[in-house]
């Protein structure tokens, strides 16, 4: 039978890799899944300003597809690609046509889930 001597207990760095990864791996995970949720904001803010964009500009510039208030939020829903589904609104202002949306987009910690609301809007003449 093998004794054990105190030299060789604190020379033996098996199991070191180990201990490591078990150290930088929930570091690594969150910063993953973090950036991932960022992507998918950025994804969503980009998208609900192109909506609210295109919405605006059919309703001023193509009076054949956009005909009335209905038709003009179908157009911009349709233009719209994100994560949730947005409310848009659309209003006739002193600057033009005016589209506007808002929408919830909500980070699921695991713990706990953090809402985050968002909104846009467009006014073009």
């Amino acid at each position: 039978m093998r004794s054990l001597n105190a030299g060789t207990v604190w020379a033996d760095d098996r199991g070191t890799t180990a201990v490591e990864f078990a150290i930088v791996a929930p570091v690594f995970i969150l910063l993953l899944v973090g950036a991932i949720y960022l992507c998918l904001a950025l994804f969503l803010v980009g998208s609900l300003n192109y909506a609210v964009e295109e919405g605006a500009r059919c309703a001023s510039v193509k009076a054949s597809v956009c005909t009335d208030s209905t038709s003009i939020v179908s157009y911009t829903q349709n233009h719209y690609f994100g994560p949730s589904a947005p409310t848009f609104t659309y209003a006739a202002a002193a600057c033009g046509s005016s589209v506007s949306a808002s929408v919830s987009y909500v980070v699921n910690m695991g713990i706990t889930a953090v809402t985050v609301p968002v909104q846009a809007s467009a006014c073009f003449p």
